[in-house]
Formats: C-alpha cells, structure tokens, sequence
C-alpha cells in the first residue's frame, strides 16, 4: 500500500511538471491563442472519444446536464484563449505567476457555489495577493495587458475548477472532459464563422513544429492529464493532489528560465511579488487541510 502510494505520488507530481510545461507549449507553437486552443481542444476531443470507445464509457447524461457541462465548456475555452493570451503579449513568467491567483479567486467563489461560510484567513490571504500581483504590476508594467489577461484566465480557471467539483459528484471526469471540450470546439468555432473571418487554407496551413507541439498539448498536457489525475485522486487525497498542483507555476517559471533565459529575464521585484502570491496560495491549502483534519478528529 506504501509502495502504491509513492508510485501514485510521483505520478502526480509528473502531471504537475506537465502543466507546468503547458505554458513551455504555449510559448513554443507560433500561433495566436484562438487557433491554438481550437486545435487543442479538438484534438484533445477526437482523443477522449477514442478513449470512451475502447474503455467502453457510459456517456449518456440527462439533457440538463449537457447544458451546464456545455457552459462550463466555454469557460474553459476562455481560461485557455487569456492564458495562452497572456504568453503571446508578455512571457511565460508573467502568465504563471498571475495564473497562481486562482486560488484566491477559488475562495471567494465557493463560498458562493457551496454556500458555505468566507473564512477569516481567506480575506487575509486574498490582500497578501493583491499586494503580490501590485509589486508584479509595479515592476513588470509594460506586461499590464498579460498581467490582466493572466488575472482574466486565473478567475475562469477557478470559476470551472469549483463547478467541476459539482460535477464530479454526479459524473466522472472522462464523461465531464467529453462534453466540454466538445463544446469549446463548437464555441469556438462560431466566433471563428461569425468575428474572424471563417476558416481557411491558411488557418490549417501550420509548420510540422506547430502540429507536433499541438499534438503533445493535446495528449499529454490536456486529455492523458485530465484523465490521469482522477486515477492518482482514487489513492492520494484531494488536498495532497491540489495543493501540489500549486506548485504548477513554480515547475513553469524554472523551465522558461532556462528555456528561455533573455525572454524570461525579469526585474527582482517581480520574483519578490510571485513569491508571495505563490507562498500564500501554498499556506492556504495547509491551513485548509489542518481545517479538514480537525473537522474528522472531532
């Protein structure tokens, strides 16, 4: 059992390391953000369905399901289109590090979703937060449009986050995966038809790098890591598995620097501003987790 749970531990901390290296794919593929994140999704789509075949998943859910799942489906999309956004106007650093302010953002909207008590230390950390992302924005000012699109994709990550926990109470991750990435394709697709001009031999027309690239985040970085984490959350416990996701950017910031060392070069006030964010959201989840274990003991 105490081997199992080492295997399972290393595992996640390997799909920790890949999202982290997500942003690296980011930076790498030379494409814009909407393009980028349609073939993502489509190819991450086309993957889940080729899984849902051969591992023979139920599918069929109630059509009021489908709805939420679709909505949450273009949340994501978004998430991804700020994120990779936020890569395109600034760095890779810069989106991380706004990225970690998730959490934060977590704590205001599950009380609201769960209905559930704010937490004194939430407030608290929430203002450690906004100082951090104030000695980034101070340092780093002319990345102010990936700071604020970096903030955009870190509050719609933690918006599909906390719905996704809703979901899983009732569906499995495969099933959830399924219908939101079909239905960022088909948003997606639609503005592309309506606001960028439809598509055309130059939209596919991609560089056999881009293609590559695109494969990788679509296989590795997006349907193996969705469906993945669920089998390492059947042995390690939610707060181990979250709390070590965290650690997403810090994995993400090393590997750009030394990727990409003159794009990535950053002033010291920037580092002093990330790490408080990042500490912060770091101590929350065990302040959390000493929460959770007081709560069984009594």
């Amino acid at each position: 059992m105490q081997n199992d749970r080492l295997k399972n531990y290393l595992h996640l901390h390997l799909l920790v390391f890949i999202a982290g290296f997500t942003a690296i794919l980011g930076e790498l593929i030379t494409i814009s953000a909407i393009p980028l994140v349609w073939f993502r999704m489509l190819m991450a789509s086309i993957l889940i369905v080729v899984y849902i075949k051969v591992s023979k998943v139920d599918i069929n859910i109630r059509p009021k399901a489908v709805i939420k799942l679709f909505v949450a489906g273009i949340i994501i999309a978004l998430h991804w289109i700020t994120f990779f956004g936020a890569i395109d106007v600034s760095n890779v650093s810069i989106a991380l590090a706004m990225f970690s302010t998730g959490a934060f953002f977590a704590s205001i909207i599950e009380p609201i979703v769960f209905k559930r008590k704010v937490i004194w230390y939430e407030i608290i950390f929430g203002i450690l937060v906004v100082v951090g992302i104030f000695i980034v924005t101070q340092s780093e000012i002319k990345y102010l449009n990936g700071i604020v699109l970096g903030i955009t994709s870190a509050f719609l990550s933690s918006l599909f986050a906390v719905l996704n926990g809703k979901f899983l109470q009732r569906h499995s991750a495969t099933v959830i995966s399924f219908y939101e990435f079909i239905s960022g394709v088909a948003f997606i697709t639609l503005f592309i038809l309506l606001f960028n001009g439809g598509f055309s031999f130059q939209f596919f027309k991609l560089s056999l790098s881009d293609y590559s690239y695109l494969f990788i985040l679509a296989s590795v970085c997006t349907a193996y890591a969705f469906i993945a984490a669920v089998h390492v959350m059947k042995v390690l416990s939610p707060f181990t598995v979250i709390l070590s996701y965290n650690l997403e950017p810090v994995y993400g910031i090393i590997i750009a620097i030394i990727l990409f060392p003159e794009k990535e070069k950053m002033s010291p006030n920037f580092y002093y501003g990330a790490f408080i964010i990042i500490a912060t959201v770091m101590l929350n989840g065990l302040l959390k987790n000493k929460r959770l274990l007081k709560r069984k003991r009594s």
